[in-house]
């Protein structure tokens, strides 16, 4: 069986596949279909981005598809940037665009206040079924990067139970703890139940 993860971003479909390595199907990504640009992240929240990711693929290919959004809730800033977080300093920016913008906001932000959190939904959808499942892991807002692994604001969100930012983590730690991590371990479950459900009935 093949599944395509909806998704151009390198580092997304690294942690996606190293995730759901234990389902026993092809993975291939939006790279194996080169007509298929991007998709406008149009939805009001992660659940409906996720779910417009997958559906679109899915309606282009016929093939089962897997969509995730992720965003970064900072309470110093009301939440923000939260849906937004992928062009939080404009459309079509760095990764340190995004980062630089955060630590700018919250330069007089003391260390207890600057609590976050980053949730990820992920939806699967083939046609027949959708599924959905959340992640999410808090975690605070350093003054400064940290760390050369991983993307996005991981040089700046510090995990305190590890003692350490997600960009100070291996692909496969981080997985283990992560707000993507967490939202995949669940989705890779129900599919497996999923599938073996229909096995038994024969659909």
């Amino acid at each position: 069986m093949e599944i395509i993860l909806a998704s151009h971003n390198l580092h997304k479909m690294e942690e996606m596949k190293a995730a759901l390595k234990d389902l026993h199907f092809e993975i291939k990504t939006l790279n194996d279909f080169p007509e298929i640009g991007d998709i406008p992240e149009t939805g009001a929240t992660l659940e409906e981005n996720a779910l417009l990711k997958a559906r679109t693929v899915n309606k282009l290919t016929g093939l089962p598809a897997i969509g995730d959004d992720t965003g970064l809730e900072v309470d110093a800033l009301a939440g923000e940037p939260g849906v937004y977080s992928a062009r939080y300093a404009g459309e079509n920016v760095t990764y340190e665009d995004n980062v630089n913008k955060i630590l700018n906001e919250m330069t007089h932000i003391r260390e207890h206040e600057r609590t976050a959190r980053f949730r990820t939904v992920t939806a699967f959808v083939d046609g027949f079924d959708e599924i959905t499942t959340a992640g999410k892991i808090e975690g605070l807002i350093t003054k400064e990067p940290k760390g050369t692994s991983g993307f996005g604001y991981d040089p700046v969100f510090y995990i305190p139970e590890m003692k350490c930012t997600f960009a100070e983590l291996s692909t496969e730690e981080k997985n283990k703890i992560s707000h993507r991590g967490h939202a995949l371990q669940k989705l890779s479950k129900l599919l497996s139940a999923h599938w073996s459900a229909n096995e038994t009935t024969g659909v």
